[in-house]
């Protein structure tokens, strides 16, 4: 194989930010307004029927419970400590975490290792598809989107793959939505052209990987593995779950059974590294009890 340097021209939405307050949590939309194009057009609308359809090989049913235990089983095996939080069907239909114990409110939860934790300098169950990532400098956003389809591919050959069982096969995304169909459903909504915008920058970013990467070693990156509808579910997957660490020099990252809490707009909870415990820990903003599902 040729070697080279040359870094990947990737669209500036999926480059780290610079900025040294960036927030902690990456979103795409507002949670609130993802619920509510659900439960106005589930019934009728192209988008929410294609969202049935469409999808990828790997992963599950968003309300899957059986994935979600086989992940805190692997998790506690692989160093998760004990957990104060059970994970639910709770009453938005999802899977969530839910309090088996009064929670006070500051008081922090979760603590997981960072050796559960993926990020941009996660190891490679392929060595060489990541040795040439690496080679073209390709910033963390794609990095970590084309990482989750590598190891997503290997299905019980990766380290990950009871995570990645546990991820929803069809996440909640406006990027596999049409032109036509945002036109129709998002005429008077304020995310319009914040969704167009990130499905132009999804798009680019995966022609750019194509055109510079891939089509350059089509044997580590076939077109099977390697395409579009991947890329739409992997940029899902980073859009609803990526968080920022600042105590760990503001790297991005996954945190496995962190990511199974739901969001609330009106929470001011946050992870983030805890060197004392040495994990990535939960703070509530808020006190909770038993049964009760904790909201981020």
């Amino acid at each position: 194989m040729a070697s080279t340097t040359t870094a990947t021209t990737l669209h500036q939405q999926f480059r780290p930010p610079s900025h040294p307050r960036a927030p902690r949590r990456i979103r795409t939309y507002p949670p609130t307004i993802r619920f509510t194009i659900r439960a106005t057009a589930a019934s009728t609308s192209a988008p929410a029927q294609r969202e049935a359809e469409a999808g990828v090989p790997w992963g599950c049913e968003i309300e899957s419970l059986e994935s979600a235990a086989s992940l805190e089983r692997w998790l506690t095996a692989s160093g998760l400590p004990e957990q104060r939080l059970a994970l639910e069907k709770v009453d938005i239909g999802e899977r969530g975490l839910v309090a088996l114990k009064n929670v006070r409110n500051g008081e922090k939860l979760l603590f997981v290792p960072p050796s559960l934790v993926i990020t941009a300098d996660s190891e490679w169950t392929n060595r060489e598809v990541g040795e040439v990532m690496k080679r073209y400098s390709v910033p963390d956003w794609p990095l970590l989107a084309t990482y989750l389809i590598s190891e997503a591919s290997l299905e019980g050959s990766s380290r990950w793959s009871s995570y990645i069982d546990a991820l929803p096969r069809q996440p909640y995304s406006l990027l596999y939505w049409t032109r036509t169909e945002i036109d129709a459903y998002l005429v008077a909504c304020p995310i319009r052209e914040r969704a167009i915008s990130r499905i132009g920058d999804v798009i680019g970013t995966y022609n750019d990987l194509r055109d510079r990467i891939f089509s350059k070693y089509p044997d580590l990156f076939p077109e099977e593995v390697y395409n579009m509808e991947t890329f739409r579910w992997s940029f899902g997957i980073l859009f609803s779950r990526l968080v920022r660490l600042e105590s760990m020099d503001g790297r991005v990252a996954l945190v496995p059974w962190a990511d199974m809490l739901n969001h609330s707009p009106e929470v001011d909870a946050f992870l983030d590294y805890d060197k004392s415990s040495q994990g990535i820990v939960f703070t509530t903003d808020r006190s909770y009890q038993p049964g009760v599902y904790i909201l981020w």
